[in-house]
Order: structure tokens, then C-alpha cells, then sequence
């Protein structure tokens, strides 16, 4: 059985200077600390898509993800613990005879099967799921899977990430709500969970972002709500210069944050995050009163750990 989750999540207010001098408070919603072997946003977006995948009689899960990818040990970890098995199809060809990383070997070692993609290959799958050829040819490989989308963003994982809010008391009109964003999921799910007046920041991870990710919360909203939302926007100059990239600027940003503060930040995520309400508080482009609340979706790669 999955373990349950640690709900609600804590929410902690940190005294930070550069926010406090433009007048601002900071809170950080912990959702890295919901589960230990599903956190953060992982938990909020794959416990619908396991609901559906019961009510369907599904016994096995495939998805998509990096060499890196929390979603795909997040996936395989829920899957195991469920009595369903697992596919992660990755995106890398090389990667299949190469030593695996950290995280794949996590991967396969909570039962997930691994399949390695050429990089065109994998866009092509990824970006057709929806053309019933593409749906043909993972079937007859795969078997009948539950196909979850890159980083599990869906319908089901909105509604997810939309109880997110929820948990955070006096929500209103002071209030933004910030989080990374990758395949724009949560984004999303916040986004719709919020109160009248309350708004919503994302934070781009990935460069050359700008349009695509609109059109996909906007695609997002409409599969889990049927219409558009306009209470969130999405910063595109805190990416560090691509997905994954952790720049030196970023890595001293996160270092000293967590010796300020006590609280091991993910990098590629998570710091990013920060990075961008701190920048965008010093440059006086947040209203001074407003009440910041950015959400940790997501812990440190446990090898950032033992090395610190």
C-alpha cells in the first residue's frame, strides 16, 4: 500500500530582507515534505491519474521523463506500492547501454521497466498522444497501459495541484501564489484552486519557453474545467539558461538561502523560484503589500545531499 500523505502541508513565513524592504512577506508552502517516496507536486498531480487508472481496471502505468526525472521515480515508486506495474520511457537513446544514474537505477528499482527514445523519437510520442496511431504503436510494444503524459500533466493532475490553495488560510486579494513551472500542471491546478483577487506566478525552467506554456495552461484549463483562467502569468527570465542548468549565479542564490533559512533547496526547480521573486521584489515589480507564498514542490537530488 502507498503511504498516506502528510496533509495538510506545512506553511512556513520566513523573514527575508529583500522582501521585507520592498514591503512584501514570504511564506513557503512545504509541500516537499508530503511523502517521502512521492513529494511535492508529484503527489498532487499522480493521485488522480492512480484513481482513474483503478476505476478503468488498469494494471500498468507508462510515462515519459529525462535521465533526472523525479516523475518517473515518483511514478514507479506509487506504482509499486499500488500492486501496478510500470514503464518509463525515456528520452535519450544513448542512455540504454550507458551505466544508469541515480535516479534511473531508483527507477528500476521500484519495478519500473525502462525504454530509451532518440530524442526525436521521443518529442514525436510525446506530442502525438493524442493521434490514435501513436496510441497503436504504444499499445502494441507496451500492452494496455494507463499513458500518462511528460511529468503527468493532465486533466486529472490539475485538479490535483488545485487543492494546493485550499490548504493555505485567508487566501485573497494580497495574496500570489508561485511555483516552478515545467510542463505546466501545477500552474494550472493553483491557478484555478484560487480565491477571487488571489493571482498565481509560475516561474519558466526551461528556455524559449515563452507562448508555448500559455497555450498549454490554457489547453490544461479547458480539459480539467472547460474554460480559461487569467488569474496567472509565467516569468520567463529565471530559466538559468535551460532545463536542468543550475548557473553559478543560481547555485550562491541557493546556498545562501539555505544558510539564511535552514531549508535545502532543489535546484533546478525549486531555487529558481526563489531567484525570480527575490529579482523581481528588488526590482520593485511586486506590489508592496502582497503576501508571497511560493510553493516547494519538490526535494534536493539525494546526491546534492550527500555531497553537501
Amino acid at each position: 500500500m502507498l503511504a498516506p500523505a502528510a496533509l495538510p502541508t506545512p506553511l512556513h513565513r520566513l523573514s527575508d530582507p529583500v522582501l521585507e524592504r520592498a514591503g512584501l512577506e514570504l511564506r513557503l508552502k512545504r509541500d516537499d515534505l508530503l511523502h517521502p517516496a512521492v513529494p511535492g507536486n508529484k503527489w498532487r498531480k499522480l493521485v488522480p491519474n492512480l484513481e482513474l487508472a483503478r476505476e478503468r481496471g488498469h494494471t500498468r502505468l507508462l510515462t515519459f521523463g529525462g535521465a533526472y526525472s523525479t516523475h518517473l521515480r515518483a511514478t514507479a515508486a506509487a506504482a509499486s506500492a499500488l500492486g501496478l506495474s510500470s514503464v518509463g520511457l525515456v528520452r535519450g537513446e544513448e542512455l540504454a547501454a550507458a551505466p544508469r544514474n541515480w535516479s534511473l537505477r531508483a527507477a528500476e528499482a521500484s519495478g519500473m521497466e525502462l525504454g530509451f527514445l532518440t530524442r526525436g523519437d521521443y518529442r514525436r510520442t510525446v506530442a502525438g498522444l493524442a493521434d490514435p496511431a501513436v496510441a497503436a504503436e504504444l499499445a502494441e510494444r507496451w500492452g494496455r497501459c494507463l499513458v500518462l503524459p511528460e511529468g503527468g500533466s493532465n486533466g486529472p493532475a490539475v485538479t490535483g495541484a488545485a487543492a494546493i490553495p485550499a490548504e493555505i488560510p485567508d487566501l485573497g486579494p494580497g495574496d500570489l501564489l508561485c511555483c516552478p513551472v515545467g510542463t505546466g500542471a501545477t500552474l494550472a491546478g493553483i491557478a484555478a484552486g484560487l480565491p477571487p483577487g488571489a493571482r498565481a506566478l509560475g516561474v519558466a525552467v526551461l528556455r524559449g519557453g515563452e507562448g508555448y506554456l500559455e497555450g498549454e495552461l490554457a489547453r490544461l484549463h479547458r480539459e480539467a474545467y472547460g474554460r480559461e483562467f487569467a488569474n496567472w502569468r509565467i516569468d520567463h527570465g529565471h530559466h538559468g539558461g535551460g532545463y536542468g542548468k543550475v548557473p553559478a549565479e543560481l547555485e550562491a542564490f541557493a546556498a545562501g538561502f539555505e544558510d539564511r533559512h535552514g531549508v535545502a533547496l532543489e535546484r533546478r526547480y525549486v531555487a529558481k523560484t526563489l531567484l525570480a521573486v527575490h529579482d523581481l521584489a528588488a526590482a520593485g515589480e511586486l506590489a508592496p503589500g502582497t503576501r508571497v507564498t511560493v510553493v516547494v514542490t519538490g526535494l534536493p537530488d539525494p546526491v546534492r545531499q550527500l555531497r553537501g
